[in-house]
């Protein structure tokens, strides 16, 4: 009896959470051009669309990259998962399909909310100044100018960019890669998301910053919905995620709690 009611209490649990974000038997390929001597010229550009085109096909010299294989998993409110694996794995490629910007070839994304992505090359205007680009950012994620306006200087200092100086009113392109990472991240954190996703960006800065951005991290999930974290940082998953998706050669090897699947990939890819 005692473990019938453990049961039900566990479906009830099961039934009570919330999904974010639903992956079913996803498929991402892309083409890309597979080089080659004398293919830089804009006519020969023009000459392999106009082949594209006519056969239907990748065309001569490009090469489909199935990046994505078949992938399948259910994303939960309140979540903060990890994506972890080598280079190359899929892991930005699936974050890029979750947020719509790239389009499945098969099987289906589905997503309770707007997703947002913030990565390291996250667009921003490199002649306007950060004061600038923190204001459009913003207004960009659909924060009204009192919002900006009020969470302003919160957003400076936590990004730090002006510990050593006035750089939040010089132009973006005078910031190293970490001051402009930190700043992205800064102007994304200071919105509560449906399903946040970060491919990268606590890899730059110091330890300072990745501290703060991992405890941000934990708020957002606490008023939002989902975190996606993808990092080759396993110090910075063990201390955001509490799941994490492992990913190889585009397909999803194992999906569990944290140190259950990082030991697994750390024995595998002996790191």
């Amino acid at each position: 009896m005692a473990v019938a009611e453990d049961i039900k209490d566990r479906v009830a649990v099961e039934d009570a959470r919330i999904p974010t974000v639903i992956c079913d038997d996803v498929h991402i390929v892309y083409t890309v051009n597979g080089g080659g001597g004398g293919r830089g010229s804009a006519t020969a550009a023009l000459s392999r669309i106009v082949k594209r085109d006519k056969t239907g096909g990748a065309g001569r010299g490009m090469r489909r990259v199935h990046a994505v294989k078949g992938v399948s998993f259910t994303a939960y409110r309140g979540e903060a998962i990890g994506l972890i694996g080598s280079n190359g794995s899929g892991k930005s490629t699936l974050l890029r399909a979750i947020a719509g910007l790239l389009p499945p070839e098969s099987g289906r994304v589905y997503t309770d909310g707007q997703p947002s992505l913030l990565g390291v090359n996250a667009a921003l205007m490199n002649d306007l100044t950060g004061e600038r680009n923190v204001i459009l950012g913003g207004l960009a994620m659909g924060m009204s100018r009192e919002e900006v306006k009020e969470r302003y200087e919160e957003i400076v200092d936590f990004s730090g960019i002006n510990d050593k100086g006035d750089f939040i009113s010089l132009p973006m392109r005078t910031y190293s890669s970490g001051m402009a990472a930190r700043l992205r991240f800064s102007i994304a954190a200071a919105k509560d998301h449906d399903v946040l996703m970060i491919d990268e960006a606590l890899a730059t800065g110091d330890r300072q910053f990745q501290i703060r951005s991992e405890e941000r991290i934990r708020e957002l999930r606490k008023h939002a919905g989902t975190v996606f974290l993808v990092s080759h940082s396993i110090g910075s998953i063990r201390d955001t995620c509490d799941r994490v998706l492992w990913l190889e050669r585009g397909e999803l090897l194992m999906d569990g709690p944290t140190d259950e699947v990082v030991k697994a990939y750390q024995k595998e890819s002996g790191r």
